[in-house]
């Protein structure tokens, strides 16, 4: 049960229980402890905000996936179940006791990166570059269109984050270095490795002039940067974000970091089968890459304009294990209260939750620990469906959480929610339904998208239907 809070000017916290008008008979029992006084508090109903200066829709989504980089054509391919995952064939991987990922093949910028560029540029800033603009398109806001030269650009930011960075660039840097010497390390070494400069890029493509950086805190960055940016906007700093994550990590250095950590599952025999989240067969996750974009604007600006308004970003938490650099608290203290903080700042009590997008690598310690912290929270599993977009197209580290606030958002406004496959031998303590295998029809009402990194960074996102 929630405590009480005083409300704040912004309209999100909980206002104070009314008194019962009934008086109590005194009690002769001794004085109750502090626990149970506050158990004792009747909360009131969240209040969600009000204010369309405040409230931040959803105007426009974009995404490089390892289905393509169309968003329906993604979300039909999450839906049929269609695995993603197989052999790398970008390098020789044959040495290596990890040899699949969920790779890109047949990506192609063409229309949104100039040849040139396109040729010098580390793939994470190229999967940036697409899914921003396709964001933007997807919005009404292509670029060069009438619609977007209308736009109050110093009030316009970016906020694309990405875990590893530019990783190809960096490495080849090093192997030049070492091979031939410093001569010969391309003056693009520094910009196209550091985190910052996809944002900075897409930013100067479009003239957003607003606020423009990168996040970068492991597996939780992208809902790192959808908290952040929404905050932006709500502080009336910025009227309109771009913000998400990227990430293109799968070359030898990236695939031999995870081996080393003894992270990714090794069933090379069957690749498509290997991410199971939930599967008490499971032996760590499998590596993705792409981009995934949400174009993000205050409600007022959006009207204005006639957007499309997709869905509503309801609020966001984020928080800290302070435990440990890769394993998960096992009391799930940190992950359960960032999702209470999610809801708190959304406006939400949690019996309003029916989906919840899962962090869910289908690592053996990491699953459970997330799915013990969200029965913390959610007393009745019976209502809610809980799915993992992983178990497909593999973790994608930095861009996870933007290609699954995208796969969250369709299943709002699709009613379908995509099945979590690879589901042979569920593990006994998660009781909830987790869309085993088959897609399940479902009228998403409030849904929660979680995100969680190395370092024991946890992130929440809450989406809800837009309703005027």
């Amino acid at each position: 049960m929630q405590t009480l809070r005083v409300p704040t000017m912004d309209g999100l916290r909980l206002s104070p229980a009314t008194p019962s008008a009934t008086p109590r008979r005194p009690s002769l029992r001794r004085p109750a402890g502090a626990s149970s006084i506050r158990a004792s508090v009747v909360a009131a109903a969240p209040r969600r905000e009000t204010d369309p200066k405040k409230r931040v829709v959803i105007t426009g989504m974009g995404l490089v996936s390892v289905f393509g980089n169309d968003v329906d054509a993604y979300y039909e391919k999450l839906l049929e179940g269609e695995s993603g995952i197989g052999p790398i064939d970008r390098f020789d991987a044959s040495k290596l006791p990890t040899r699949f990922a969920g790779q890109i093949r047949g990506f192609s910028s063409e229309g949104y990166i100039d040849g040139k560029n396109d040729r010098r540029l580390d793939d994470c800033l190229r999967y940036c570059l697409v899914s921003g603009k396709k964001a933007l398109e997807s919005a009404g806001l292509g670029v060069g269109s009438q619609a977007i030269s209308k736009i109050d650009k110093v009030r316009a930011g970016v906020l694309v984050g990405t875990g590893m960075g530019g990783l190809t660039v960096f490495s080849d840097g090093v192997q030049a270095l070492i091979e031939k010497g410093h001569r010969k390390i391309t003056p693009f070494f520094i910009p196209y490795a550091i985190t910052n400069m996809g944002s900075a890029l897409l930013a100067m493509d479009i003239g957003f002039m607003g606020a423009n950086y990168s996040i970068s805190t492991a597996c939780a960055t992208s809902n790192y940067c959808f908290y952040a940016a929404a905050n932006h906007i709500r502080r009336g700093e910025a009227d309109i974000m771009i913000a998400g994550g990227t990430e293109a990590a799968i070359i030898p250095i990236g695939v031999g970091g995870f081996v080393a950590c003894r992270a990714l599952s090794q069933r090379n025999d069957d690749p498509k089968t290997a991410s199971r989240p939930w599967d008490t067969g499971r032996d760590g996750f499998v590596m993705g890459e792409g981009a995934g974009v949400l174009v993000m604007e205050s409600l007022e600006h959006a009207m204005k304009r006639d957007a499309p308004i997709i869905a509503e970003y309801l609020g966001g938490a984020v928080n800290c294990d302070a435990y440990h650099m890769t394993d998960p608290r096992a009391d799930g203290l940190g992950v359960s209260s960032c999702i209470r903080k999610s809801l708190e700042d959304a406006g939400v009590a949690p019996e309003e939750v029916s989906y919840i997008n899962a962090h869910a690598t289908s690592t053996l310690a990491g699953d459970l620990a997330e799915v013990n912290a969200i029965n913390q929270v959610f007393k009745n599993p019976s209502g809610i469906k809980m799915n993992a977009t992983k178990s497909m197209i593999g973790h994608c580290l930095g861009a996870a959480g933007g290609l699954e606030a995208i796969a969250t958002v369709k299943a709002i406004t699709t009613g379908w929610l995509h099945p979590s496959i690879n589901q042979f031998n569920p593990e006994p303590a998660v009781e909830f339904d987790t869309v085993a295998n088959k897609k399940q029809q479902h009228e998403v009402n409030i849904a929660i998208s979680n995100s969680f990194g190395f370092g024991g960074h946890n992130s929440v996102v809450v989406f809800a239907p837009f309703k005027p």
